[in-house]
């Protein structure tokens, strides 16, 4: 699989050196210096998109107007979510966008819906917890917005997030229901990015041949 880089910061470095133990090929790699829109995406066979809130959707808009898939795990930029789906429909593209890569992480997602749907109604304040690396630029970051909505949906109620960003913590998610008797508390620590980058590049060879729009839970069929 030929693999263009879309953004080279630290999860663009960790996905090129995966990438290619697992015997694939970086033909491209974007920088702020080599920006998307300059760069010829014929030779990849898919586009993987960590880049910037700033750059995400030209990025990606690049991609499917050269009609190639792309993975994206950018996040603080979903407010323009919807133009990129109208634009994937218009061009017969393929997207697919995650705000967390980890296999373990969208397993984390499952048990805190059905959590949350076990503690609906009952006398319990919720809250959610997270620690980043002071390099993350979105606070609070887009897997603990996706926690928040998936709770909010199901208790009818917002939970407010507390974010803290500490030197090499890769990322931290906590969710707690407390009462005046006990705690109820699940926890996801993610060791470094290496689950991220894998995730990533697992999703990338899964939507190869493919068109549409998907999230990982397509592809872990969850």
């Amino acid at each position: 699989m030929k693999i263009a880089l879309l953004g080279y910061g630290k999860m663009g470095q960790r996905i090129d050196a995966l990438a290619t133990e697992m015997g694939h090929e970086i033909v491209l790699k974007s920088t702020k210096e080599n920006p998307t829109e300059n760069c010829d995406l014929s030779l990849a066979d898919v586009a993987i998109d960590f880049s910037t809130p700033d750059s995400a959707f030209n990025n990606i808009s690049h991609a499917i107007k050269s009609g190639i898939p792309v993975i994206s795990g950018t996040t603080a930029w979903l407010h323009n979510i919807e133009k990129i789906h109208q634009l994937c429909k218009n061009e017969n593209g393929t997207f697919l966008y995650a705000s967390n890569f980890s296999l373990g992480m969208n397993i984390f997602f499952e048990l805190n819906k059905k959590l949350s749907q076990l503690m609906k109604g009952r006398e319990y304040t919720t809250s959610i917890y997270e620690i980043h690396h002071k390099e993350k630029l979105d606070s609070p970051s887009g897997t603990a917005i996706t926690l928040e909505n998936e709770m909010r949906n199901i208790l009818e109620e917002k939970t407010e997030i507390t974010a803290d960003r500490i030197d090499g913590v890769a990322g931290t998610h906590i969710i707690k229901y407390s009462s005046g008797t006990d705690e109820i508390e699940i926890k996801h620590i993610a060791k470094n990015r290496d689950g991220f980058a894998i995730g990533s590049i697992l999703a990338a060879e899964w939507i190869i041949d493919k068109k549409g729009i998907f999230t990982l839970k397509d592809m872990l069929n969850i």
